[in-house]
């Protein structure tokens, strides 16, 4: 009797230790980020985990598990600031190249399209950039699937990651190959990430067919107890009538959060259901709350989990197995580049980013690789450029592959304001790439409204050494007259009457200076007519002064810029310095309203130099950030008052002063800076206050025969402000601003636009 209860006793031991464990991770965007809180419990109460099946974010948090990833270090991961960059396809601190970024325009929408030799036409319809996203995870899975020899079987805890065909319309369950391709995969929603090929095949987010895959983990690995953890749910119990022409546009991703039945899992399993309400698939921003709300549903739950699963694995025992497998990675060493989908003429260009060449038989480091990637894709046209970490167990060594997907080399750009003065305007951009031995990028805009028009074609010729030559011809025209404001009625008898025609041409060559400055060195010729009135009253009789402005312009500059919004930034940094030499011929005709009666002709010569800091701090809700500009030239005099104060340096520190001729915010020399306070009222709400101040050390005045003067006057200050509330929308800002100056004529204003208020710069600017 004795003898059989040892028996019965070993087998009910034996079965309790080989008790294993299936963990189920379903999709469901930013809520996916709950699953790390249920991996810290599970942890912490001695639940073994023996195998994981993940979608989408179940599937990126799963094989991050699997991989060698404490439950405490993915949460690092997301919780930083490196995490969100990732996901808004932002470059990494120091690896944000500012010599490839473009021009600032008002684009709010961009289209790209492939077209071929036969000039057919594809929409490439990806919504995000996935540069980052992409380096991140080749980054932290290539040791991983070197030690697993691209078994997933063989990793940490054995892995599946759900993916999908949508052409067969089918499931893909991954098991084997690059661990980084796999959670890249199953992280494709359609429409908003480019898909990869894996296998040969386009694979997309694995939500689409089964988001909450119970049946691969049963099929799989055949676990004795499942945990189901479940973060994707219906919004809606009901059709919902009322809101649906609203919700329309959102219907692909209501497709993907299919409601997971509880009774998917078995009896002996547990169903684990967050609460999420509240939060939506792109509350990346909320991760801490999110896996707290994780953390918390497991603890709830944690007795029926230990009721059901009697074997225990320590946090210890799971710690020494953890490391034991990490032991096992090599140094990431690479061997060299190794490229698909680009001919020869394109892999010597990349290779010359990269400063190697095939024939060389010196290594390759971490941190090149890293910055000859992230060098490459801070121009747009690389943005489908995809990186793969691969191991090669013979030479022990990487190779760091470039793989090309479908390439956009067309593409148009849309955008303007719409405001409640007679400043809007619509803007439409026409890009064009070619590919070879250098990067060609052929480029025309134009912008048309009742105050602004320009026309602008350029080519940039990128070389693979890091210059660029970019010539160019450009076409400005603004028209001050009767600059009508619907918030309040502007009399007749003080309109500012100016119109200005800007005509420049001339040669741009850059350069990087590290990583977040670039050099530009050019020289411009111009030709520019300016027609305006003397004095505050204008009758439809008079004739207008005429100065013509011709000559050219050669200088540098230094820039660096990395602002988070093009208008109504909020956080990161731009300085920029410039110098610059003028040879100028003006050519004046006087109307009515001036003294002078006879046509002039004049020579100039002068420099300038000007230098600009914007900068903010972040303290959550709140930012706070200043700006600061300096001018210093010894511009001279043109022929009366108002020709010279219009081709003066300026100080434009809102969203409406370019719009505005600011007598008293100009001058030869100044110095002028501000301050901005930036409160988060909402997500994409601001509201914005802020203050600056102008001190010209040339006051320039007009003298009693409309002649241009300087007054030494050294208590000269003026102040401008805003209070503004500001909407960051997808098409722009939305923004409705009181606006103060200390000038007679735009002392006081309110100001309602959507979309950028944003124009090129005069040549004499």
């Amino acid at each position: 009797m004795k003898r059989c209860f040892f028996i019965l006793l070993f087998f009910l031991s034996y079965a309790t230790n080989a008790q294993k464990v299936g963990l189920v991770l379903s999709g469901g965007g930013a809520k996916g980020i709950a699953h790390i809180g249920v991996l810290k419990a599970l942890e912490e109460n001695e639940i073994p985990i023996d195998y994981i099946v993940g979608t989408s974010m179940g599937g990126i948090i799963g094989g991050c598990y699997s991989a060698g990833m404490s439950p405490t270090q993915i949460e690092h991961m997301v919780l930083s600031s490196e995490f969100l960059g990732w996901i808004n396809g932002s470059s990494e601190q120091g690896f944000n190249y500012f010599y490839y970024k473009n021009d600032i325009t008002p684009t709010f929408l961009k289209l790209t399209l492939d077209v071929d030799s036969t000039l057919n036409f594809q929409f490439n319809t990806s919504l995000a950039k996935d540069v980052s996203l992409n380096f991140a995870l080749a980054d932290r899975m290539a040791q991983a699937s070197a030690i697993s020899h691209n078994n997933f079987d063989s990793l940490f805890v054995p892995l599946r990651v759900i993916a999908a065909d949508i052409f067969t319309q089918n499931e893909v369950v991954l098991s084997k190959g690059s661990l980084s391709d796999a959670l890249r995969a199953t992280q494709t929603v359609p429409f908003f990430y480019t898909p990869i090929r894996v296998d040969g095949k386009y694979l997309f987010d694995g939500g689409v067919y089964n988001n909450f895959p119970v049946d691969i983990a049963e099929r799989d690995f055949k676990p004795d107890v499942i945990i189901g953890v479940n973060v994707s749910t219906k919004i809606f119990e009901e059709y919902p009538y009322d809101n649906d022409d609203k919700l329309i546009s959102r219907s692909l991703l209501f497709m993907l959060m299919d409601k997971s039945d509880p009774s998917m899992i078995h009896e002996s399993g547990i169903f684990i259901q967050p609460n999420l309400k509240g939060f939506t698939s792109f509350d990346f921003a909320r991760a801490e709350s999110l896996i707290d709300s994780g953390y918390t549903q497991t603890i709830k739950q944690i007795e029926e989990l230990k009721r059901k699963i009697a074997r225990r694995a320590t946090c210890d025992e799971v710690a020494e197995r953890r490391n034991a497998f990490n032991n096992k990675s090599v140094p990431l060493v690479f061997d060299g580049l190794t490229f698909k989908g680009f001919n020869s003429s394109q892999r010597a260009y990349i290779r010359r980013l990269f400063k190697t060449h095939p024939e060389d038989n010196k290594p390759l480091y971490y941190n090149s690789i890293k910055k000859g990637y992230f060098k490459l894709v801070a121009e747009d046209y690389f943005s489908n450029v995809y990186p793969g970490i691969l191991y090669d167990s013979s030479k022990k060594k990487f190779a760091f592959q470039l793989s090309r997907r479908p390439q956009q080399n067309f593409q148009v750009d849309f955008g303007g304001v719409i405001a409640s003065r007679d400043i809007s305007n619509i803007f439409l951009g026409l890009n064009y790439y070619h590919f070879g031995r250098t990067l060609k990028h052929y480029y025309t805009a134009f912008q048309t409204g009742s105050f602004y028009k320009s026309g602008i074609a350029e080519v940039r010729i990128d070389y693979p050494n890091q210059l660029y030559l970019e010539p160019f011809l450009e076409y400005n025209n603004w028209n001050y007259l009767e600059n009508g404001d619907l918030f309040k009625e502007v009399t007749s008898s003080m309109p500012t009457v100016l119109s200005r025609i800007n005509r420049k041409y001339g040669i741009h060559i850059g350069m990087p200076i590290r990583e977040s400055f670039k050099c530009v060195v050019g020289i411009e010729g111009f030709n520019d007519i300016d027609r305006y009135i003397n004095g505050d009253v204008f009758i439809s009789t008079d004739t207008l002064d005429i100065l013509r402005t011709k000559g050219f312009k050669t200088g540098f500059s230094f820039s660096a810029n990395n602002l988070n919004r093009k208008q109504y930034a909020s956080s990161g940094k731009a300085y920029s310095i410039s110098g610059d030499y003028f040879h100028v011929t003006t050519s004046y005709t006087p109307g009515n309203t001036s003294v002078l009666s006879q046509p002039m002709k004049t020579n100039h010569e002068w420099f300038r130099v000007r230098a600009c800091a914007e900068q903010y701090f972040d303290a959550g809700w709140f930012h706070t950030g200043y700006i600061a500009e300096a001018v210093f030239s010894n511009q001279p005099f043109f022929q009366n008052y108002f020709g010279t104060i219009i081709n003066t340096p300026a100080f434009l520190p809102l969203q409406d002063s370019r719009t505005l001729i600011l007598e008293n915010f100009r001058s030869f020399n100044y110095l002028a800076g501000g301050i901005r306070n930036i409160f988060t009222l909402r997500t994409r709400l601001d509201f914005r206050l802020e203050g600056y101040l102008f001190k010209p050390f040339d006051y320039i005045k007009q003298g009693s025969n409309q002649e241009a003067y300087i007054s030494r006057d050294i208590e000269s200050l003026f102040f401008a402000g805003s209070a503004a509330f500001v909407y960051h929308a997808p098409i722009g800002p939305v923004s409705l601003s009181v606006n103060y100056y200390d000038d007679d004529q735009n002392q006081l204003g309110v100001l309602l636009h959507v979309g950028f208020l944003l124009y090129n710069k005069h040549s004499l600017e």
